[in-house]
């Protein structure tokens, strides 16, 4: 059962209080079982725990039934913006945190090849972004665990995808000639 890491405590900050994870470790559910009630995903519901995704209103409300906690009590987990990334030293001390960390370390540039192989140059959405996490057990008793990662797909400077690169350069052309470091006319 993943409780309050008390390690965590002055990274989350005093909006992100321990009585949501006390309120789930005495209930016994698992991040899994509130998603269920909350009709979301299990790591979107594990982020607003963490402060790391920013709770709806009707989250708010269903939480506070799931818990049993004032909804005045919860309103901090929707008003705002989550932090992310604050919480993790880097390189990561947390031993599965560092795993994770390790896979990019040691995968990432091939993940990056393969990627831009199958779709072109360009970047995969942290925002426009899904994750779940799966258990396996294969025919040998062996658990592994799946992660997937599913990001758009946004094409470096193309006017088709996520990028619009006449209004790009015009943004960096306006704020490289606000610094007089280019003309009008200069290209970039």
């Amino acid at each position: 059962m993943a409780t309050h890491p008390s390690i965590l405590n002055s990274s989350l900050g005093s909006l992100h209080s321990s009585e949501i994870f006390q309120a789930k470790a005495i209930k016994n559910l698992t991040f899994g079982e509130i998603a269920n009630e909350l009709g979301r995903d299990e790591v979107a519901v594990a982020g607003i725990f963490y402060g790391q995704v920013k709770a709806s209103p009707e989250d708010v409300k269903n939480l506070s039934k799931v818990l049993q906690l004032s909804e005045d009590n919860l309103r901090y987990l929707s008003d705002g913006f989550p932090v992310r990334g604050h919480t993790v030293d880097m390189p990561p001390k947390e031993p599965l945190i560092y795993r994770l960390y390790e896979i990019i370390q040691n995968y990432g540039y091939a993940y990056k090849a393969i990627l831009n192989e199958k779709f072109g140059d360009g970047i995969m959405s942290g925002i426009a972004f899904t994750t779940k996490v799966e258990k396996e057990t294969d025919n040998e008793g062996t658990t592994w665990a799946v992660i997937t990662l599913r990001g758009k797909w946004c094409l470096m400077l193309t006017k088709s995808n996520c990028f619009k690169a006449d209004l790009l350069q015009a943004a960096i052309r306006t704020v490289l000639m606000g610094f007089k470091l280019i003309s009008f006319n200069d290209k970039i």
